[in-house]
């Protein structure tokens, strides 16, 4: 999941806080404590935790439905002349943060590259390996059906 810097800022964006979103909390704590100290910035909007509604489709392309609601942290922050959010499911408050941070630092184009090879790529890797061994996982376990002809019908 390289990021290139032909694609088009909110691509790049959209994929760094899909990573963000991902990982997990130690991961995230374990990050900041490399970049730290975190350069000045103002809460805009404190973490706080609400609800959203799931929607499905049929078959994936049909009519829309209300699949369910999930449980979502949220925040905001600005650093200099930048807004960074976080959302994450669940309610872990730190970890929305975090990402809001890391989205703020990541859009400065100074600070962008470094973090991204020390960061973000580290984070895609992992989670592309984890998903690899999910898929092997459940690869393993796959049962081929097959139905018997008894006879031929006249």
């Amino acid at each position: 999941m390289r990021m290139t810097a032909c694609e088009r800022p909110e691509t790049r964006r959209r994929r760094w806080l899909a990573v963000l979103a991902r990982a997990g909390r130690d991961q995230l704590d374990q990050a900041a404590a490399r970049c730290a100290p975190w350069p000045a910035h103002e809460w805009l909007r404190g973490a706080e935790t609400g609800m959203v509604m799931l929607r499905g489709r049929v078959g994936g392309t049909g009519d829309a439905f209300n699949l369910g609601e999930a449980t979502v942290t949220r925040c905001a922050v600005r650093m200099g002349t930048r807004l960074g959010v976080g959302y994450t499911l669940g309610r872990d408050r730190r970890k929305a943060e975090l990402i809001a941070l890391f989205d703020a630092l990541l859009q400065d184009e100074a600070l962008a590259p470094a973090l991204m090879d020390e960061v973000v790529e580290p984070l895609a890797r992992a989670q592309a390996q984890a998903r690899e061994a999910r898929s092997r996982e459940a690869a393993a376990s796959r049962v081929e059906f097959f139905t018997m002809v008894r006879g031929e019908a006249a």
